[in-house]
Order: structure tokens, then C-alpha cells, then sequence
């Protein structure tokens, strides 16, 4: 009996011992992490992320957090009336929704995933690309009106936050070039943007799916920027990951060191792609690894 009561904390000391070269791998590193999907929906999901970002922050790395918000703001909008028009599948954002974006990204969202990290002992902070002219944007296309497209980065107010010990949550609402003009970013977009502006160690983008997958459907776990512009062009990326590999492009030739596109939903996701030999979901870097191979 008392063998198999020590076999759990046996393992788990064997597990910790392991992640020793990872630890110290990135201790220092700012990781930014993209997270969104169903897990902000759901409150034991939240905390168990917000777990994760805190003891990432208390082994050494900095995280910087950046989220969406698509669901809470679909059903603001639907409460309020006012409805939506769509071009070419992606959503017109004229001045009344984009005040609801902002209640929603920059309110809502954001201190929720503030009060989840401090309730797990971190100390977070929560802001959005409009303060201290963090992110600013033009249209990204006309037609949708205020959807940004960052033009200019200024991140050092990260930089301040998390060399004060602080884990920067980021809404991302951004301003223009004109006086009072304010733009609804894509999370994907705003994280990819962020990292790159921050020479990120790591971009890990949280979704609801495995991975880059190939054409059997097996989930790839090492990709290069040609590999990913290949898949693109030959059709076997499609859909909703071509947006997310393009931020992962973008992203390294800012000088970001790798990107992975992990299922968010997958418990400790983080800790399993940054602490582990196998690592999760797929990552795209030009470079070979320094610690581990992707041997899954």
C-alpha cells in the first residue's frame, strides 16, 4: 500500500526534474501568449490557465498576455440590437460596434483574466493597446471600416510592467493616427505584433484545434516558414488556420524565435509545450531547436 501511495509524488518529482534543462532554458524569456476560444468561456478553464501564466512568471519567464473576445462581444451586440454586416465572411465594424468592442475587450475580458491571475497569486495588470500608444493602426481594409492593422509598436510600457514583476494582460483595442479614433485588432493579429515589437523568445498562439495538420491530417509538429508557405499555396492550410500561420510568419521575420500553435483547450498547454520533451501542438521557427527535438 504505501508503494503505490508514493507513486504519484514519485512521479510527479521525477516530472519536475526533467523540466530542469527547460526551466532554465527559458528563465528570462518573455513568452507572449495568445489566449482565446472556448476556454475563456468557461471559469475552471480560466483558472487552470491563470495557474499556468502565474507559475510561468514565478519559475523565471515573462509572460505577456493577449486575448480575444469574440463570443462575449457577439452577445453584447445581439443584447443591444445592433446587428452586423458581413463582407467577404468578416464583420463591418462601424463606430457603434467598435464602442462595443472596447466595453467589451477592454472591460470585460480583460479584468477577468486580471482577477483569475491575481486569484492565483500573480500580480496582473490589465491594459490595452490604446494606452501609452502601445499599438497603433490604420484600416486594415476600408470596407470593414475600424478593423487596425498595426503600423507602429511601442512597447516599452510592457517592458516596464514586467520588469516590475508585473504580467501584462493586453485587450486588443488600438488607436489611429487621427484624435480620437479607436480600432478593433484581431487577437491573433495584436499578439503576433506584440511579440515581434518585444524580440519574443516564444509566440504561442492558444486555439481550439491540435495544430497545423497535413494533408492525412495528421498534426505536423515542426514547420519552417517555407514548409507553412508551401502548405498555403497548395490549399492543405485553409480556412481559419491561414490567418493564424501568416501572424506566425509575420511574427518570426519581427524577429520573434518560434511560434506554436497549440490546442488551448488541452489541460496545462503552456506548460507542456515550454516543459516538456514532446512539447504540444505545432511550432514554426527557421531555426533548429537548442534544447530538445520535436520527437512526437
Amino acid at each position: 500500500m504505501k508503494k503505490q501511495i508514493m507513486r504519484d509524488p514519485i512521479a510527479t518529482a521525477r516530472t519536475l526534474s526533467e523540466a530542469l534543462p527547460y526551466l532554465q532554458r527559458y528563465s528570462g524569456a518573455v513568452v507572449v501568449i495568445k489566449f482565446g476560444g472556448n476556454a475563456m468561456g468557461d471559469d475552471e478553464a480560466m483558472a487552470e490557465f491563470a495557474r499556468d501564466v502565474v507559475l510561468l512568471r514565478q519559475v523565471g519567464v515573462n509572460p505577456v498576455v493577449v486575448h480575444g473576445g469574440g463570443p462575449m462581444i457577439n452577445k453584447l451586440l445581439g443584447q443591444l440590437g445592433i446587428k452586423s454586416e458581413f463582407v467577404r465572411g468578416k464583420r463591418v465594424t462601424d463606430k457603434a460596434t467598435v464602442e462595443v468592442v472596447e466595453m467589451v475587450l477592454s472591460g470585460l475580458v480583460n479584468k477577468r483574466i486580471v482577477q483569475a491571475i491575481n486569484d492565483e497569486g500573480g500580480r496582473a495588470v490589465g491594459i490595452s493597446g490604446k494606452d501609452d500608444d502601445l499599438m497603433v493602426c490604420v484600416a486594415d481594409d476600408p470596407e470593414l471600416g475600424f478593423v487596425g492593422k498595426p503600423v507602429e509598436m511601442n512597447v516599452e510600457i510592457i517592458r516596464d510592467l514586467y520588469r516590475a514583476g508585473m504580467i501584462p494582460v493586453i485587450a486588443p483595442v488600438a488607436t489611429g493616427m487621427e484624435d480620437n479614433e479607436t480600432f478593433n485588432v484581431n487577437g491573433d493579429t495584436a499578439a503576433g505584433a506584440i511579440a515581434g515589437a518585444l524580440k519574443a523568445d516564444r509566440l504561442l498562439l492558444l486555439t481550439d484545434v491540435a495544430g497545423v495538420k497535413d494533408a492525412q491530417g495528421n498534426v505536423v509538429t515542426q514547420l519552417s516558414p517555407e514548409e507553412v508557405r508551401e502548405m498555403i499555396a497548395n490549399g492543405t492550410i485553409a480556412g481559419g488556420m491561414i490567418p493564424k500561420t501568416e501572424t506566425a510568419l509575420k511574427a518570426l521575420e519581427d524577429g520573434v524565435r518560434a511560434v506554436t500553435i497549440i490546442d488551448g483547450t488541452v489541460p496545462n498547454a503552456c506548460l507542456l509545450e515550454l516543459y516538456t520533451e514532446h512539447g504540444a501542438g505545432s511550432i514554426i521557427r527557421s531555426t533548429e531547436p537548442s534544447v530538445r527535438p520535436r520527437i512526437r
